[in-house]
């Protein structure tokens, strides 16, 4: 199987992992020239926040998720690491339950591989809060690889 298309899964809590979510996708991406989606997704709250912090005038047109992912600065960082790289990259950007809209942007980008950062959570933890990663890993169209957080 070729790699052509890698979806790198960007929510909010994946600031804090921006240098090893980075790193892992430029190993993978770049040896095989694939391009990289860089999702976003937005809940509704978390969206309608987004378009007023960035400045968005929603009254003069419409926005789309893109437009906003596109100036999200998580995202920002992750294309210019990966202009340095020297990986092409597009931006993905959806409205709606994480684990769901990332499997979406997937199914859309014909990925070959799921790219899903998080933190290491308990069993308990997980069947308390979810995990948008495991969704992930259980109903995406491709592999998916999880990168965790550094444990420092």
């Amino acid at each position: 199987m070729a790699l052509e298309t890698v979806v790198l899964a960007v929510g909010p809590g994946d600031a804090d992992r921006i240098d090893r979510l980075a790193e892992e996708t430029v190993d993978i991406a770049r040896p095989s020239a694939a391009t990289v989606v860089l999702g976003h997704v937005f809940t509704d709250d978390e969206y309608a926040e987004s378009l007023d912090r960035l400045g968005f005038d929603t009254t003069t047109s419409e926005v789309s998720p893109n437009d906003v992912a596109d100036r999200h600065a998580t995202i920002r960082e992750l294309a210019e690491r990966l202009d340095d790289a020297g990986v092409d990259h597009a931006v993905g950007g959806a409205v709606g339950d994480h684990g769901d809209s990332i499997v979406g942007l997937a199914e859309e980008a014909d990925a070959d591989l799921v790219i899903v950062g998080g933190r290491q959570r308990s069993p308990a933890g997980k069947a308390v809060f979810g995990s948008t990663a495991q969704k992930v890993m259980l109903s995406a169209p491709c592999p998916v690889t999880f990168v965790r957080a550094d444990t420092k």
